[in-house]
């Protein structure tokens, strides 16, 4: 890689959009690659800011920086990706954000009902969460929190 492909942190920054804070940030979680200068100032390949746009477009649409980071974990340091390579992270973000539309849908439809809060105010309460039978599966509104972890399961 010559030194023409090597971006000062805040070229990065300005180029992505965000702070430089963000950019060191993803550089020490992992998700982008840095050189570093002789006089020790970071610089970045210039194919960091795609993935820099991935990460932000994933952030915005739900998906964590851990999930980023596997996607990303596979993808080479060196160079940009290839095709195929952005094809695959593409697919699995699809997935991703089509588990994520199911549940959206279910708290949608459950949220007009019965939330499992124990109040029983309801009349369809009464119905679904008779005698407050949810409340042994803990506090707060399991109905709906535990629509992410059964989507998961699938």
């Amino acid at each position: 890689m010559s030194s023409n492909d090597l971006l000062p942190i805040g070229q990065i920054a300005a180029r992505a959009g965000v702070p430089v804070s963000t950019v060191r940030y993803y550089e020490t979680q992992g998700l982008i690659p840095a050189t570093r200068s002789n006089g020790n100032a970071r610089l970045f390949p210039r194919h960091v800011l795609r993935r820099i746009a991935l990460i932000q477009v994933s952030v915005r649409y739900g998906i964590s920086l851990a999930e980023v980071a596997e996607m990303l974990k596979d993808l080479p340091d060196s160079r940009p990706p290839s095709r195929a390579e952005w094809s695959t992270i593409s697919a699995s973000w699809g997935e991703h954000l089509a588990r994520q539309q199911a549940v959206l849908e279910r708290m949608q439809a459950e949220l007009t009902g019965c939330i499992g809060c124990g109040c029983l105010s309801q009349t369809r309460c009464a119905v679904v969460n008779s005698d407050d039978r949810l409340r042994t599966d803990g506090a707060g509104p399991r109905r709906v929190l535990d629509v992410p972890e059964a989507a998961g399961a699938e």
